[in-house]
Formats: C-alpha cells, structure tokens, sequence
C-alpha cells in the first residue's frame, strides 16, 4: 500500500543484505518508523510489544524471527529454542502457531548449513501467500459491497470497522479493508465509521491513518456508538477481522467485537469477517476453548498521544489504585456471523461450509473430526 506516494508492505527483506525490516506502528500515527529486526530477541519483542500486531503480521513477524534465529544456531536444539520464545509472545493468534510449524517443517530434514537461507526464502513465501490471500479476500468482499452499491440509489455506503485489519495488520492489502481499498479503486462511494477500539486504539491510530492515506472518507467513533449508529439506520454492514476462528465458524477478535455482532444481529445489519485461512484452526470446535490474551492493564489506566506542543506523552486516565483488567479479545459465535469471507469465496460460519471450503483439512462437516 501506499505512504506518501511510496508503496511499502507492513514487513520486507531488503534483497541486496538480507535485512528484515518492519514499520513500528507503535510510533502510527505521529511518526512513519521504520525499524530492523537482527536477532530472534527482537522479532520476539516487537511482538510481544505490538511494534507489529495483527494475526497474518504476527505469523509474517514469527517466520523471519525464525530465519534470523537459524543465522546463528541451526541446530535441532536452537530451532526449538527459537519456536517456544516466538510462540510465547502472543497466545491468542493461530497464525503464530501456523507460521512456526510450517517453517520448522520447512527446514527440518536439510543438512545445518543449509537451513539459515531455506528458512528465509520460506519466510519470503509466506509472505508472498498472505499478499495473495488478501488479496483474493478484497476480491471477494468487493461482490458485496458491490451489491450493496446497487441497491443505495447512488448514496455512499456506511460500513463499520472495529479495530485494525488493514494492510498494517498484514504484510499487504488486509483483510477487512482489502474489499474496501478494491472498492475505492472500482468508483463505488462508501465511508467508513472507524471504531476508537479502546484500549490500544488501533482504530483511531491506524485504521484512520490507513484511510486517509488513502483518500478514503471516514470517520472516528467512540467504540460504544456503533450501536447507536445501527439504530439509526446510518450503517449498512459490518466488517471486521478475526485472530483465530475455530472450525464451527465463531470468531475471536478484538475486545468489543462480540458487542458489534450484538447490535448489528438486533438491527438486521450485515456482520461480515475477512479472514485468510490460516487464521483458522481447524484442532478446535469450541470456541471458548481459545485463550484470551490479558494484556497489561496500563493500557486501560493510562492513554498515550501527542501533546498540544506535539511531543509524544502518556497520561493516566483512572484513579491511583484503582485495578484494571485488560481482556484483549472476545468471543463471536457463528450464529451471529453474516458470511466468512476467504481468500476462496465467501462460506457460512458453519462447519459444513467452512469444510467443504478447505476439503484439506480433513474436518467433516459436522467439525468434529475425520469423516
């Protein structure tokens, strides 16, 4: 996607010195960082504190993490070693998971001096694929979107976001806005309500930023006026993203998402989820069975932002001893979902669609197992 006319990704390898590097959305959107990443330790750490975030992005992240751990040590024993300290950085998001297996795999049986430059270049595809992926998701969100243009008599389309799930929370293109970045370029006339999405405000910081980077029109809201917006018959869909979607099709996405599902299911408005299918794990059926990441509680007591003289400052907000829980993710059950749209089509939040989307996987339609 574009910054100031200059096409960039979320994550690249510089082909002339094998250099990773990463835009520091931490930084978004006061300043345009660009960071590089040298040891497994600091693939590690910008997960853990959301110089990078977003499920694709994290997988992305964990792959070169890997490659860069295998320059100094590609034996068995350093290979485990680096996968337990990328897994733990964040419990919530498969692709994490994903990534890590599919380059141990990768890489496993090839002789030691071999697997440092095997793993990048298995890096680099996965990052190719997720390009792909997204692709192919704006594809075929833009049907919709597309549909719903027929049908607004020329009157921009309202399309409610919550959290971050643009080209900044993949390596390229996103998954809730590539259908609306395919929208803008094919002349349909939409605008978006960007939830604040509280704590992290990744909606106020990058998902506008996004948008406006990208001249498309948009608005900023206090995460609590979506339903309110619904109600008054001002939004025409919900979009959104998801970190882990089980093989019965419930959701697990940012905290507040499961609010949104509510009140769009109350006012008849569709809820749609963008997703590539490594965000799915097909080991689970219950969605109550995904850990919920607890972050800390500073981000609820205190907000961080540029002061009046533009100098980047934090203030708290809350009490001195007043606690805070910091759930960062919540449950949205199939039976709220719209459609699940995928980088193969869109499928019904159900095991048997999802099944007979990724016969692959081997899930029988009930999601249960084999058939």
């Amino acid at each position: 996607m574009n910054v100031d006319g200059k096409p960039y990704r979320s994550i690249w390898r510089d082909p002339a010195n094998d250099r990773i590097r990463i835009i520091d959305q931490t930084a978004l959107p006061q300043a345009f960082v660009i960071r590089e990443l040298e040891t497994v330790d600091m693939a590690a750490r910008a997960i853990s504190g959301m110089l990078v975030r977003g499920a694709p992005l994290i997988g992305a992240t964990a792959a070169y993490g890997f490659a860069l751990a295998l320059r100094e040590n590609a034996d068995d024993q350093a290979m485990t070693a680096a996968r337990r300290r990328l897994l733990a950085t964040r419990p919530t998001a498969v692709n994490l998971r994903w990534a890590l297996d599919r380059m141990q795999a990768a890489v496993a049986g090839l002789p030691l001096p071999e697997r440092p430059r095997a793993a990048l270049e298995e890096a680099d595809r996965l990052c190719e694929e997720d390009v792909r992926m997204n692709e192919a998701i704006g594809r075929h969100g833009l049907a919709i979107l597309r549909a719903l243009a027929d049908e607004s008599d020329g009157q921009p389309l309202n399309i409610l976001t919550h959290c971050n799930a643009g080209w900044l929370a993949t390596v390229d293109w996103g998954t809730a806005l590539a259908p609306i970045y395919k929208a803008r370029a094919d002349g349909i006339p939409l605008h978006v309500w960007v939830d604040e999405t509280r704590p992290r405000n990744q909606g106020a910081a990058l998902t506008a930023w996004e948008l406006a980077s990208h001249d498309i029109a948009h608005t900023v809201i206090v995460d609590n006026a979506g339903g309110h917006l619904m109600q008054k018959g001002r939004v025409d869909l919900c979009l959104v993203g998801t970190d882990r979607t089980t093989a019965a099709g419930d959701v697990c996405n940012k905290i507040g998402t499961y609010l949104k599902a509510l009140a769009a299911h109350d006012n008849g408005v569709p809820f749609y989820v963008a997703l590539p299918s490594p965000t799915i794990d097909w080991s689970l059926t219950e969605g109550g069975d995904i850990p919920i990441e607890e972050r800390d509680p500073r981000e609820v007591t205190h907000l961080r932002g540029s002061a009046a003289s533009g100098e980047l400052t934090e203030i708290r907000i809350t009490p001195e001893g007043s606690p805070a829980a910091n759930f960062a993710f919540d449950l949205t059950p199939a039976r709220l979902i719209t459609g699940l749209i995928t980088e193969r089509g869109i499928a019904e939040a159900s095991p048997r669609s999802l099944a007979s989307m990724f016969p692959e996987h081997g899930v029988s339609r009930t999601g249960t197992g084999d058939d």
